[in-house]
């Protein structure tokens, strides 16, 4: 341990003047400020590309964001990664429990968490992990 005092790493008072005077000086560049609007042509760019029109390609891939009626496999799987238990359910079912317009993630999330074998008495610890296959 050194006992040198901490003020070794604090500017002087002339240098915190100086740096203070070139702040000042140093202007941003002409340009938008934070509050202004994108310029049209941003606009136009975004909704030209072809990605504009995919929603989440992460979550559609796996299937998470289609509704129930949308899903055409017989079979629906969820699994826990934290417990590795695995939970299956037919479409059918799935949808006379839950109407044809469920989204898969919030009815695998709570059909998970409906037969939750890890409690551990704090909201944000309890429950499951999902995993859709």
């Amino acid at each position: 341990m050194t006992d040198r005092p901490a003020s070794w790493r604090m500017p002087t008072r002339a240098q915190m003047e100086k740096m203070a005077a070139a702040v000042g000086r140093k202007m941003p560049p002409a340009g938008q400020a934070p509050n202004d609007d994108l310029p049209p042509e941003y606009w136009q760019a975004l909704l030209a590309d072809a990605r504009a029109d995919e929603a989440n390609p992460v979550a559609l891939a796996s299937g998470r964001a289609l509704r129930l009626n949308q899903i055409p496999k017989h079979l629906l799987r969820v699994g826990c990664r934290r417990c590795g238990r695995t939970v299956e359910v037919q479409r059918a079912d799935a949808v006379r429990l839950y109407g044809p317009d469920a989204v898969w993630k919030g009815f695998g999330q709570r059909l998970l968490d409906n037969t939750c074998t890890i409690r551990t008495g704090g909201h944000e610890e309890d429950g499951c992990w999902p995993s859709y296959d």
